[in-house]
C-alpha cells in the first residue's frame, strides 16, 4: 500500500472526535503561505475551492495526548494545553486564563 492510500485518523481524547486529517506539521504543502505557531492536524477544506484549510488540533504540551482544538476541550495559550491539564496547573496560567476557565464552568453548570 502506497503512502497516498493510507488513512490518518486524528482522535481527541478528550471528546473522543475522530476524522480523517490531511497533514500534521506546521507548514501545509497546500497552503505554501502558512506557517502554524504548533504542530497542527490539518484537514483540507472540503468547502472551498481555494485549498483552504481546517485546524483540527494538535498535543497537548505537557500529557502530549492528542486533543481537538474545540474549546471544551483544550485552550492555545504560547503552546496546547487540554483542560485536564490546565485544570491541574491553573496556579501557573494568568488571571485572565484562570477567569476564562471559571467562567465557562458557570456557564456549563447553568446550562
Amino acid at each position: 500500500m502506497e503512502e497516498k492510500d493510507v488513512v490518518k485518523e486524528f482522535l481527541c481524547y478528550k471528546c473522543q472526535l475522530k476524522i480523517k486529517y490531511d497533514y500534521f506539521g506546521t507548514k501545509p504543502p497546500f497552503a505554501k503561505s502558512i506557517i502554524l505557531l504548533e504542530d497542527t492536524y490539518i484537514m483540507k477544506d472540503p468547502f472551498s475551492s481555494e485549498m483552504g484549510m481546517i485546524s483540527l488540533g494538535s498535543h497537548c504540551s505537557l500529557c502530549r495526548k492528542s486533543v481537538c482544538s474545540s474549546g471544551d476541550c483544550s485552550i492555545f495559550y504560547t503552546k496546547r494545553f487540554c483542560l485536564s491539564c490546565v485544570q491541574d496547573k491553573i496556579e501557573e496560567f494568568p488571571v485572565e486564563i484562570q477567569q476564562e476557565l471559571k467562567n465557562k464552568a458557570l456557564r456549563q453548570t447553568s446550562r
